[in-house]
């Protein structure tokens, strides 16, 4: 484990001081915590107990959060991905998954029944499709549709976006209108009984022409040419975060679960900036 130096100058709380009980701890010492507890899948209490064994070995006279100040803290963090990028974006893939929240595991819903009612939340994800860094998350309700976390999410990318790639779900006129909007070039694959629209709007102008080239050439060779594919690469993040993450939010209330997702996107943004291999075409 690596800790950056001056993390003990940037330990304690240094903001305005307001009426009432004051905070002890920096929002640095917080978010150290919280990102260490979910790199090692342990909840809060272990987390606590966890990071105070940590500096008493390593000698350091640091008093760690508790795990109710934690809880408390995590609903007002401001989380940074970390996404590394250059100086532009030349697309983003967008696409969303499931988290579980409440329920049992599975063999025991089928030999014992569900004890309980089981839900999930969905999280929206944006990533660079070159570096495959998240870029911008969201996280809502399972009976949110992924279109409308669009303008949420291209609102937290600052670059230059080249392109938008989705799948199926996204074709919708106002994710249109807001990519047209934003000169933003519209990969998204028109359902299959879609039908050229009659006012010729100019939100639906690239839709209208995707349309007319499947007509010609057929869906597979538009997606080969269109680059489409490549929107594969938002469900490899998908495994990512579930096989390391998890496929389960720990937190009940949803101010931290959107703290909880956007840590653990910003782990998975670390470890592929630090593992992943820098490949190039050898002639």
């Amino acid at each position: 484990m690596w800790i950056q130096p001056g993390l003990s100058e940037q330990w304690k709380w240094k903001g305005t001081a307001k009426r009432g009980g004051q905070h002890l701890y920096s929002d640095t010492a917080v978010e150290l915590c919280l990102t260490i507890g979910k790199v090692y899948s342990q909840p809060l209490r272990q987390t606590e107990g966890f990071i105070r064994s940590f500096f008493e070995q390593v000698g350091w006279g640091l008093e760690v959060p508790d795990y109710t100040t934690l809880c408390r803290r995590s609903k007002a963090l401001a989380i940074n991905l970390c996404s590394k990028t250059g100086r532009s974006i030349t697309d983003i893939v967008v696409d969303s998954t499931g988290l579980k929240v409440y329920g049992e595991g599975e063999w025991k819903v089928r030999k014992h029944g569900a004890g309980k009612h089981r839900t999930w939340m969905k999280l929206h994800v944006a990533l660079d499709e070159v570096s495959q860094q998240i870029q911008a998350v969201t996280l809502t309700s399972n009976g949110v549709d992924d279109a409308t976390e669009v303008p949420a999410l291209l609102r937290q990318i600052q670059q230059p976006i080249g392109g938008f790639k989705g799948d199926g779900a996204y074709d919708k006129h106002k994710v249109r209108k807001e990519l047209h909007k934003r000169g933003i070039k519209q990969i998204i694959p028109p359902q299959h009984n879609a039908v050229v629209s009659k006012k010729r709007l100019p939100a639906l102008q690239a839709r209208d022409k995707s349309i007319e080239t499947i007509a010609i050439v057929g869906r597979t060779r538009w997606k080969a040419e269109s680059g489409y594919h490549q929107r594969s690469k938002a469900e490899t993040v998908m495994f990512r975060y579930k096989t390391i993450i998890g496929d389960y939010l720990s937190a009940r209330k949803m101010e931290n679960q959107q703290t909880e997702i956007k840590i653990g996107c910003k782990i998975l943004n670390i470890m592929l900036q630090t593992n992943k291999p820098i490949s190039s075409k050898v002639a």
